[in-house]
């Protein structure tokens, strides 16, 4: 199973319309979606919260909803959200219907290819798009046109959900973005990507007036605690989360507004959207982490205006990852690439310049 909403399992449109698959299994006709065998050094823990750090977009209602209506096995017995969690145990979610598999489709999707060879291929990805199929978005994803595009490679053939892919950006980001076509390839490159040793600059139009005109934002990251679709920062003495380091630097200002340069050090879900938050900086248009609001300026109506307009360009987070780069997994080569910001970015900043210097006459 790749990428499981577990909020979609009591979704009833994720239920197939096909009676005959509800075919008995070995625990009253209910399925198992997830199994975690518990590690040796697991403290006690209720399993509502133990499931909750294990399953992504988990809701501790939610678990707690399954174990109530007994989807919730422990040793093959059904057992409540308080039950304590104890090294060696077997815990499986198990529900009424079979879990979906999701299949790669390809579709003949126009793509921005910057460059290509036998090994791999770097793409220009549009905001709006996903990078690779999963819950809820199963098709018009990147992977799907690749699949297409490259269908008599063996690597988009196989049983990979997530063929060629090394590392992704979020659907409403827009930028470079590399994809192994061979299996070595993809393997030597996610090294570079795990180790920190590539390359990846990103343009960002943030909230404010940052103090500095460089710095480094450093900041423990794991999914916030209450809201398992967004991230968060934590305290590096909390025991929670992984070590991330943003760097930024101001390309230009705008009062109210600052168009900044950021480099990831690490590549954390997220990372520099939460960071940018973290520091009191949300970036503009960015819904998750309250940048669609007006954060900074004026109360006037013309102003909200603009701000609006604003919004109206960008289908999310102001967020373009500018610059890539790696090592070639055959020939060694230090490869670099670099893109344009797009038409509705770079309108926005000519938008934003225009209205600073109105104001500053």
């Amino acid at each position: 199973m790749i990428d499981e909403n577990f909020d979609d399992f009591f979704d009833e449109s994720e239920q197939s319309d096909n009676p005959n698959e509800f075919l008995e299994d070995n625990n009253n006709g209910l399925y198992e979606h997830f199994r975690f065998d518990v590690d040796k050094g697991q403290g006690l823990l209720r399993i509502d919260k133990f499931l909750q750090s294990k399953i992504e977009n988990a809701s501790r209602s939610k678990i707690q909803a399954a174990a109530d209506a007994g989807y919730i096995i422990a040793n093959n017995a059904p057992v409540k959200s308080n039950y304590r969690v104890k090294p060696g145990d077997v815990i499986r979610v198990m529900l009424t219907y079979p879990p979906r598999e999701i299949q790669i489709v390809p579709e003949n999707i126009p793509l921005d290819i910057v460059y290509e060879d036998d090994s791999l291929v770097v793409v220009n990805k549009p905001a709006g798009m996903v990078v690779h199929p999963s819950y809820g978005h199963y098709t018009g994803t990147l992977i799907n046109a690749l699949a297409y595009r490259y269908s008599e490679l063996p690597i988009f053939n196989g049983n990979d959900a997530r063929p060629g892919l090394v590392h992704r950006i979020d659907k409403n980001t827009s930028g470079l973005l590399v994809v192994a076509k061979t299996e070595q390839a993809k393997e030597h490159i996610a090294r570079q990507f795990f180790y920190h040793t590539s390359h990846r600059r990103y343009v960002a139009l943030v909230w404010g007036d940052l103090r500095d005109d460089e710095g480094i934002i450093i900041g423990k990251i794991a999914r916030n605690l209450r809201n398992r679709q967004i991230m968060d920062v934590f305290p590096e003495g909390s025991g929670i989360g992984k070590h991330a380091v943003t760097h930024y630097r101001v390309l230009e200002r705008f009062g109210y507004a600052t168009l900044a340069e950021c480099r990831l050090e690490t590549g954390r879900t997220h990372q520099i959207r939460i960071h940018m938050k973290f520091i009191g900086h949300p970036l503009f248009n960015d819904p998750e982490y309250g940048g669609c609001e007006i954060r900074c300026g004026t109360t006037f109506s013309k102003y909200s205006q603009f701000i609006e307009n604003c919004f109206s360009l960008l289908p999310g987070q102001a967020l373009h990852a500018k610059e890539l780069g790696f090592d070639h997994p055959v020939t060694g080569e230090r490869m670099m690439f670099n893109s344009e910001l797009p038409e509705n970015f770079a309108t926005l900043i000519d938008r934003w310049r225009t209205y600073t210097n109105a104001r500053n006459e």
